[in-house]
């Protein structure tokens, strides 16, 4: 990326907002009341982006319901930056694309899971998938692949899901798989989010305030799922990092504040004490 050689604006900030669970509610829209305010946030200077663990393909459509453009989005849980390019067709362009050979990682957790589901998504967004996924869990985007065949794609994620587990069980599972040179988060469900060495939300975020130029207190990002605990300790190091209502109790004690649930438009709450 290339640096900006105009200053940050003085009280302007840099503010990242996770999409479900924080933007979306479980019905999978956006409030009137979120959607206003984020748009105040937008009209009274600050930059407002998502930063997200969903696809490029689920994010754009969020942008365009928000209404709003901004210079970066982070997808893909930090795999994938997008920066804004009129000429794109869709308005942006990739910017900076992570990814890994996911073969030592899918044999491993095969080996450890024998009713696991596995998908592997590559830097275009297409997924291809072993085992029986939720409808509209990986889009239209997808095909259905031998497991061998996910081998050979250099990936952007992996997810593994395991309906035989509740999370709890299922994060004992993953903590004893011992994966390595890996990213890894556990979501709400039994879903297992695989991402390259190193990388995150945080590191995404980070490259793009160093970027944009923006200093460390001018930071603020706003998350609910266990792939947000980089990105609110992240914030929370000189900014704000704040933890939705309903997030589980690690990804609370990661933030710097507490917000009400996404079922309360908490997300609200938080905008509203932007000026």
């Amino acid at each position: 990326m290339s640096a900006r050689r105009a200053a940050w604006p003085s009280g302007k900030l840099l503010v990242a907002l996770d999409i479900d669970g924080t933007l979306l509610h479980e019905s999978g829209v956006v409030s009137d009341a979120v959607s206003r305010e984020v748009r105040r946030v937008v009209e009274a200077g600050h930059e407002v982006m998502l930063a997200t663990g969903r696809s490029v393909a689920s994010t754009l459509p969020v942008l365009e319901q928000l209404d709003i453009a901004p210079e970066y989005v982070v997808c893909c849980n930090g795999a994938i930056t997008l920066r804004r390019d009129p000429a794109a067709p869709s308005g942006y362009r990739r910017e900076y694309v992570e990814t890994f050979n996911p073969t030592n990682v899918l044999t491993t957790i095969r080996s450890h899971l024998s009713g696991g589901r596995y998908a592997v998504e590559d830097e275009t967004g297409f997924y291809r998938y072993h085992g029986d996924f939720p409808e509209r869990a990986l889009g239209n985007a997808s095909q259905h692949v031998e497991f061998e065949d996910l081998l050979h794609t250099r990936a952007t994620r992996v997810v593994v899901i395991s309906p035989d587990h509740d999370v709890e069980d299922f994060l004992q599972v993953v903590e004893r798989m011992g994966l390595h040179r890996v990213s890894y988060t556990v979501g709400w469900t039994a879903w297992l989010d695989i991402a390259p060495d190193g990388v995150n939300k945080a590191t995404a975020l980070e490259r793009v305030r160093q970027t944009l130029g923006v200093p460390r207190h001018s930071v603020m990002a706003v998350g609910d799922g266990r792939n947000d605990i980089d990105m609110l300790h992240w914030a929370a190091e000189a900014g704000r990092g704040v933890a939705m209502g309903q997030a589980p109790p690690e990804v609370q004690e990661a933030a710097s504040e507490l917000t009400g649930p996404v079922a309360e438009d908490g997300l609200r709450h938080v905008l509203s004490t932007i000026v």
